[in-house]
């Protein structure tokens, strides 16, 4: 879901209605909760994440597009990682890891740091292990 640097904000608009959407599924698999949820989003104000969740977002920052796109490289990842234990596409976030990234943490510890690039990372990690390319 990459976006061109001068996209539209119709453009925008027309992507950030499928993002919203792709991504309070995601949440709700991953049970987070309204804070972590808007943590991975990158906004700090109740208000704007109640009128994201219901369908009242306009475009979207491009911040957030892009760390929603993240969370959904992240996602196929795990489905791809975990073909053979669906349980698990959604349960490996929470899980601690011994992997040198999360140092014992879990992914979803890692990118509630609330920077972009742990999300980055934790995706970065995810393709290596799958071998595959974004």
């Amino acid at each position: 879901m990459p976006t061109a640097p001068h996209a539209s904000p119709a453009d925008r608009k027309r992507l950030s209605d499928a993002a919203l959407r792709a991504f309070f599924d995601i949440a709700e698999h991953w049970r987070l909760s309204r804070q972590e949820a808007m943590t991975l989003l990158g906004i700090d104000a109740t208000s704007t994440y109640a009128n994201w969740k219901a369908g009242r977002a306009g475009a979207l920052p491009r911040d957030t597009l892009e760390r929603i796109s993240y969370l959904l490289g992240i996602h196929k990842s795990l489905r791809i990682l975990f073909a053979r234990h669906p349980e698990s596409v959604y349960a490996w976030v929470r899980k601690p890891n011994d992997a040198p990234l999360f140092g014992g943490r879990s992914a979803l510890e890692r990118m509630l740091s609330g920077q972009v690039s742990d999300l980055f990372l934790v995706r970065q990690y995810l393709d290596a292990q799958r071998g595959g390319w974004t």
